[in-house]
């Protein structure tokens, strides 16, 4: 791989910064007001140092530190599974079409997660099972298979067909959309509530007790991801040419469909569909600091955190005290912006 240029090397120091900024607007941003400062008293008083910059009401700190710092914790935790989702994914397949989204990982996840509450909930076994583990593990099963399932029916002898990958990806979210369709259908008026507003993407069920769930379920995946950050560059060179670099290829591609399906699945399970996050953020630097793997997915973790965190601002902001489903916001967003990338490069090959 060349050299990084100079100005690649600032994008992960400029990003992080951008993601404390981004974090600190977030998290003080609402219908109540919270100065900085009130919001680092806030943390130091429950994390037991009693330190206080300034005075804060009862009403503030339970506001920032039960309902705003899980939220933006959150959405740090899913928009960077999402974005890192999508960036493996593509480097896996090597087709910069290739999310969760596209070939069936979000839709398996919500078949699995759907049916786990709407389905399986009633079961007395299922009801000794802990609340918060129940939707994830039939989410990150759900994930899993329909991404296996993709994957196989694209193989022809040893290569993958990306074209057929698609293909196979747009049946397994037809298929998955019917069978929510009927589990929708069975549901109750109240799971039904629940139900059409989960699926349109939201962050509003963040709590403490869900954060620790979601951190090994995301932190882990992305740091073993970012270990095969070298063997994804092989990839890019074709399957033949990764495997004669010493990649073992069959192997490494059941473990990364395996981690994208835990990560999905747990973005899923807890937060509904949210779109084009894993789509438009690879896109976004790779037209900035390239193809290299080992920049991109650490830049993908930090840039994936950043939108979700100003979408999210945006969906409590824009119609408070209501709040506007993150999934809306993002389709919004995302999709124009994908077609804006599109003609972008459409516009670069045909000057070229």
């Amino acid at each position: 791989m060349a050299k990084p240029h100079k100005s690649h090397q600032a994008v992960i120091p400029g990003l992080f910064l951008l993601l404390i900024f981004s974090a600190a607007i977030h998290s003080l941003q609402g219908s109540m007001d919270i100065h900085v400062l009130q919001a680092v008293s806030v943390t130091f008083n429950q994390l037991g140092i009693p330190l206080t910059l300034m005075e804060y009401s009862d009403g503030q700190s339970a506001v920032f530190w039960e309902i705003r710092l899980p939220r933006m914790l959150m959405a740090i935790l899913v928009g960077a599974a999402l974005a890192t989702s999508g960036a493996a994914l593509q480097g896996l397949f090597r087709n910069p079409l290739a999310d969760p989204g596209l070939i069936g990982v979000s839709s398996g996840s919500t078949v699995g997660a759907v049916l786990a509450m709407v389905l399986l909930t009633p079961l007395g076994w299922v009801q000794q099972m802990p609340g918060f583990w129940l939707t994830p593990l039939f989410a990150m099963a759900g994930g899993w298979a329909a991404t296996a399932l993709a994957y196989q029916i694209s193989r022809i002898g040893k290569r993958t067909h990306v074209s057929t990958l698609l293909l196979a990806g747009v049946a397994i979210n037809a298929f998955a959309g019917a069978t929510v369709g009927v589990a929708l259908y069975l549901a109750s008026d109240d799971q039904l509530r629940r139900l059409t507003f989960w699926m349109l993407g939201s962050l509003h069920r963040a709590e403490w007790a869900l954060i620790g769930v979601l951190v090994p379920l995301i932190v882990i995946p992305i740091f073993i991801i970012h270990h095969y950050r070298a063997a994804l560059n092989a990839f890019m060179l074709g399957e033949a040419q990764a495997f004669q670099l010493g990649v073992p290829v069959q192997r490494l591609k059941w473990i990364l469909i395996s981690l994208n399906a835990i990560m999905v699945g747990a973005a899923v399970a807890f937060c509904g569909l949210i779109g084009f996050v894993g789509l438009v953020t690879p896109h976004i630097l790779r037209l900035w600091i390239g193809p290299d793997h080992r920049r991109l997915l650490p830049a993908c973790a930090l840039l994936g955190p950043i939108l979700m965190l100003w979408a999210d601002t945006l969906a409590r902001t824009m119609n408070a005290p209501g709040e506007v489903p993150i999934g809306i916001l993002t389709a919004l967003i995302g999709a124009p912006f994908f077609l804006y990338l599109i003609l972008l490069r459409k516009k670069s090959v045909s000057e070229g």
